[in-house]
């Protein structure tokens, strides 16, 4: 008996933990709290805003001021602050009057407010702007590479991007230059690679600074899936990371391949097509986004519902708005309202907020 009473507790226990271990932000009314995968809330609607939980708590909005709760609902760090990041490695960017800084999850100032701006933690450091420009700290708030840059973006792979003039090049986390400014644009390094653009053409280089895919292209998406949708001139096709045409230019639109598909437009409609350009689901759409989940969100008419790979309705079109699937939900929307479905078109949350976010952990 005591083992079966044990068992249910550990059960209930067990159940709880799993439910709040997903919270989704969403609004009722002006308010706004978070509900569990059932639709319950958890925290109930009483912020004038809200982020999502990150790093166990949530930055929120009280009373013109922000400040973190967990995920009881109890505030870990009251409201105090003019804005605020989220936590990111342990630190949160947050506003005190018209200066950034960075607190802990005691709410303790590690960086004291003094910046004009700042960007959150990647690879151990800030971009913060002093003066009108640029530069990085480290966590203990010292410059690891002085403000001097126009503008930058957060490291990835050891090196960013920085604007010096009129030029991008790239830095490594020293602040030395590893690619000379010389780009009107400059894309973030994935896998290596990135993209640029030099003379009014896009193209792909290496960290060597050196063209993989010299410059030719109208415009240059990342790479996803091994394939990039590149525009010549007007065109839409996609190229591989050697620049070599797969599909060769003929959309009028194209989105990146996600799940072997890439949804493409031909004239008015929209349609998918595999990675050697065959037709999978012909144009019929009259919008389209990216499978994800083995799914696709496609409109007809006014409405939107979704397609298998096949081009096969799995769920009629009814809806007004709709996000893509994520861990075998998506979040509609039905007469102003957002719930959540199932593969099925099965609700699981149904329709009753005004606004509202995706789940996350």
């Amino acid at each position: 008996m005591k083992r079966s009473i044990i068992f249910l507790v550990l059960l209930f226990v067990t159940s709880l933990v799993f439910s709040q271990s997903e919270l989704a932000r969403a609004r009722a009314d002006k308010d706004w709290g978070f509900i569990n995968n059932e639709g319950m809330w958890v925290i109930n609607p009483q912020f004038e805003h809200a982020h999502d939980f990150f790093e166990g708590v949530a930055a929120i909005r009280k009373n013109g001021e922000w400040g973190f709760v967990d995920k009881n609902g109890m505030f870990v760090i009251n409201p105090q602050f003019v804005d605020a990041h989220d936590f990111y490695n342990g630190l949160a960017a947050v506003r005190s009057g018209k200066e950034w800084g960075f607190i802990d999850k005691t709410g303790k100032w590690v960086v004291n407010p003094q910046f004009e701006d700042v960007l959150d933690f990647t690879e151990n450091l800030a971009a913060v702007r002093k003066g009108g420009e640029w530069g990085f700290i480290n966590k203990e708030g010292h410059y690891i590479i002085n403000p001097q840059f126009a503008k930058v973006n957060p490291f990835k792979e050891g090196v960013t991007s920085a604007l010096k003039g009129k030029d991008w090049g790239y830095i490594n986390n020293s602040g030395m230059w590893v690619i000379n400014p010389q780009f009107e644009k400059a894309g973030t390094f994935i896998n290596g690679l990135a993209v640029v653009r030099q003379g009014g053409d896009w193209g792909i280089i290496n960290k060597n600074g050196s063209y993989v895919v010299n410059p030719q292209f109208t415009f240059l998406k990342e790479l996803n899936e091994g394939l990039a949708a590149m525009r010549k001139d007007k065109d839409w096709g996609f190229c591989n990371k050697e620049g070599v045409y797969v599909i060769n230019p003929q959309f009028v639109n194209a989105k990146s391949f996600s799940n072997g598909l890439a949804a493409v437009r031909m004239g008015k409609e929209w349609g998918f097509v595999d990675n050697k350009g065959i037709w999978v689901i012909n144009p019929q759409f009259d919008d389209a986004k990216s499978m994800s989940d083995g799914l696709a969100a496609v409109r007809k008419g006014k409405d939107w519902g979704f397609v298998d790979k096949s081009g096969k309705w799995i769920i009629n079109p009814q809806y007004e708005k709709v996000k893509d699937f994520n861990n075998g939900r998506a979040m509609v929307m039905k007469n102003g309202e957002w719930g959540w479905i199932d593969t099925k078109g099965t609700y699981i949350i149904n329709p009753q907020f005004p606004n509202a976010y995706p789940f996350t952990k």
